[in-house]
């Protein structure tokens, strides 16, 4: 016997009871992204492995550990994308998106990283990102970290710090990185496997380490910071007074780098506490090169991306984010009713935008209609019998309160409905 069919391991189904949730948090987070005038991108969930492999970084855990890749029948390499920003600057050079254009994006959905599955890490999860390209200056620095911070403001959220540094431009980053290859190469006997494969490709990764061995011998590194030149001075600077004047507390982190070779000057974390061992939230930076290492333009960007399940985790702990409720059922109930049901039904929907109304196919007694549409969570029950049939009408009844049910012409019922469930209704 085969064995039973079920997920692969770390790429979990969203049920239904589940997904309205989900949904829910995430058009919370695109109201306020497009409050800020960010359009949406579409993007393909495979790319050619050299993709990030150019852009990610040879040496990255992602690249060399990570990535879901495979030859297709054509012998081309294709990777599941591992995260968003490469996707979005190529899909911008390829339609010509960034050619003096200013550019402010966002795109939502999975993203595929051969990791071990636990709390908070998935090997298939979900993001909302966002890219800037054509701004230079620390003031679209500012401006997306102060939008995410109104994001956890929407969903309610506590307790989430903001971790920030600068990886200095492309000139300040390889003196810093010279010097910290000779700090690391004097304490070689303490670097594990990883740190000593990065030694000479990647130094700055090593900072990003996670494991505790590693830890006193990151903390006592050379500080990036030491080594900025005017540029990376000003830039960071003016971030922090920026940030400083609209009340965002941050934590400067000078061990911050980031897991990602694209990055330079501002990067930025998220945290929370309340998440364990994978406390990240939110996390991005500045990417400059990018565009320019792709074969276009020197263009200017910053970009971000959050987590939805560690979102979503958080959103449950804090007791927000519960789903809509169904606003109506509509019951069959006698035989012969289900032509008449269908046009009452779809006649609500285009005079009331936004209706929640499930029809109950299907037959079965009156009573057990009752119990489905009390257990459905609805507010109303809608019966069409065939006294009503005949009679053009529909009684209507409360579930949730003690309102005398009524009955009333068809013709009625759409009016009487937009004041019964007024302000929950989209009738613009």
């Amino acid at each position: 016997m085969s064995d039973k069919l079920q997920a692969i391991r770390g790429m979990h189904d969203i049920l239904p009871a589940d997904s309205s949730y989900w949904r829910q948090l995430e058009n919370i987070i695109i109201d306020v992204i497009r409050s800020y005038d960010y359009i949406e991108i579409r993007l393909p969930i495979v790319e050619k492995t050299e993709l990030f492999a150019r852009s990610i970084g040879e040496s990255s855990d992602i690249v060399s550990k990570e990535m879901y890749t495979f030859a297709d029948r054509n012998d081309d390499m294709l990777t599941l994308r591992p995260e968003g920003t490469a996707g979005c600057v190529r899909a911008g050079l390829e339609h010509g998106l960034f050619h003096n254009q200013i550019q402010k994006l966002w795109y939502m959905g999975p993203m595929f990283r051969h990791e071990r599955p636990q709390k908070g890490r998935q090997r298939q999860f979900h993001q909302i990102g966002l890219e800037v390209f054509g701004l230079a200056g620390p003031d679209v620095d500012a401006e997306m970290i102060i939008l995410c911070a109104r994001i956890w403001q929407a969903l309610q959220l506590t307790g989430i710090q903001l971790e920030l540094n600068t990886l200095g431009t492309a000139t300040a980053r390889a003196n810093y990185r010279e010097v910290l290859k000779d700090y690391l190469h004097s304490r070689r006997e303490q670097l594990d496997e990883d740190s000593l494969r990065r030694l000479e490709v990647n130094p700055l990764r090593i900072l990003d380490s996670k494991n505790p061995a590693m830890q006193a011998v990151i903390d006592e590194a050379p500080a990036i910071l030491d080594y900025l030149d005017a540029e990376s001075e000003d830039h960071f600077s003016e971030l922090r007074q920026l940030l400083d004047t609209v009340g965002i507390t941050y934590h400067v982190n000078p061990q911050l780098v980031r897991g990602l070779d694209y990055y330079g000057k501002t990067v930025f974390e998220w945290t929370s506490d309340k998440l364990g061992a994978q406390a990240t939230v939110c996390a991005g930076g500045r990417y400059d090169g990018l565009v320019e290492q792709f074969g276009g333009r020197a263009t200017p960007a910053i970009g971000c991306a959050m987590g939805l399940e560690r979102l979503i985790d958080l959103v449950g702990q804090f007791g927000t984010g519960k789903a809509e409720p169904l606003h109506a059922c509509l019951l069959l109930a006698t035989e012969g009713t289900s032509a008449a049901g269908l046009q009452l039904a779809e006649t609500l929907r285009n005079d009331l935008p936004g209706l929640r109304l499930q029809t109950f196919f299907g037959g079965g007694s009156l009573k057990s209609q009752f119990r489905r549409a009390d257990k459905s969570g609805a507010l109303l029950a809608l019966v069409l019998g065939a006294d009503e049939l005949s009679e053009g009408t529909v009684t209507v009844k409360s579930l949730r309160d003690d309102s005398e049910q009524v009955t009333m012409a068809q013709s009625a019922l759409a009016d009487w409905l937009a004041g019964k469930l007024s302000g929950q209704l989209n009738l613009a």
